[in-house]
């Protein structure tokens, strides 16, 4: 019988694996000209939104970047909704108005997608502050990239919820490049969980190749924020596969990096820690069959879904007196 441990391993395998499917599902219909604007892949950053979210209660929030279709996946939300709404029809998580940056859904406190760089921060700890004022057992997951440290919103954010001891656990995901420029060139210090000690909070860095570790981590500060009402930053070391976005052919960074970094990805160490374990491989390939089932259908939903009518453009943009 395995062990708990196991048990929830073979869950974020499953999870990892179908955000990667999912994701290079979207890269295939973006590249066939079926989903049209901006599209920020989450190709091997997996492990951050799945260890994330498995720490997580159903009352709890999360408030993403732009790059939030793992998110949104790893919170819940059915890879048809998702897809849906990448492909910008009226049966997707915001009813194909947002598109792939503003993933929504209030049932599940998934609260964006936000296409504003570091401007979400504000929001997550005013979501935060609410759920302290009403004296909620509910804990805030707000999600960055390394390029919004140097936002005025991230200064903002994390001085109100150090000074009003804010439920709210803010994750940096450091994949080395902004945009396409990297670390080194936008801040002047390599390890970025300095910047939360500054504002007397807890905080710690963590590389992310290993799902359950970075789990273990997150699971501490989101019980200390719910207990505590104490606020922490981690920093998660990842690594994206894709450029920025659809667009970005990721020319500025030498082949041999990528390389050595698919090396370490979370998914692959995942599979063999399961083997390890004694997982037999074929419950494995059951799972990526089964992934596989997931993301085809979710594809053949939305292309055969409607557009939104253009009734729906007045009734979301003004508020009715």
């Amino acid at each position: 019988m395995p062990s708990v441990k196991i048990k929830k391993l073979l869950v974020f395998y499953e999870q990892m694996l179908l955000i990667r499917r999912f994701e290079e599902a979207a890269a295939k219909a973006y590249a066939l000209g079926k989903i049209k604007g901006f599209c920020h892949l989450y190709i091997g950053q997996e492990a951050v939104a799945v260890g994330a979210m498995g720490a997580l209660e159903k009352q709890d929030y999360v408030v993403s970047t732009y790059r939030d279709h793992g998110h949104a996946l790893a919170r819940g939300l059915s890879a048809r909704e998702c897809m849906a709404e990448l492909y910008g029809k009226v049966t997707g998580c915001s009813k194909g108005l947002g598109g792939s940056m503003h993933f929504f859904d209030r049932a599940r406190h998934f609260m964006g997608g936000h296409g504003i760089v570091g401007g979400h921060i504000p929001i997550a700890c005013g979501i935060a502050f609410g759920s302290r004022y009403k004296r909620e057992r509910a804990v805030t997951l707000c999600f960055m990239g390394d390029g919004a440290v140097n936002i005025g919103g991230f200064h903002e954010g994390l001085t109100f919820a150090a000074l009003w001891n804010l439920p709210v656990v803010f994750i940096v995901e450091n994949n080395l490049y902004s945009m396409g420029t990297p670390l080194y060139r936008h801040l002047p210090l390599e390890d970025i969980s300095v910047k939360g000690k500054s504002y007397g909070m807890h905080s710690v860095r963590v590389e992310t190749y290993d799902v359950w570790e970075f789990h273990e981590v997150v699971r501490e500060a989101v019980n200390r924020a719910r207990s505590q009402n104490e606020p922490t930053l981690i920093e998660a070391v990842t690594y994206r596969y894709r450029g920025h976005s659809m667009s970005d052919p990721a020319k500025y960074r030498p082949p041999s990096e990528l390389e050595r970094k698919k090396e370490l990805d979370a998914i692959e160490l995942c599979a063999k820690t399961l083997l390890e374990e004694g997982i037999p491989t074929t419950e494995l390939e059951e799972i990526q069959k089964k992934v596989k089932e997931i993301v085809d259908d979710a594809v053949a939903f939305a292309e055969s879904s409607d557009f939104p009518p253009v009734s729906l453009l007045h009734q979301y943009t003004y508020v009715n007196p």
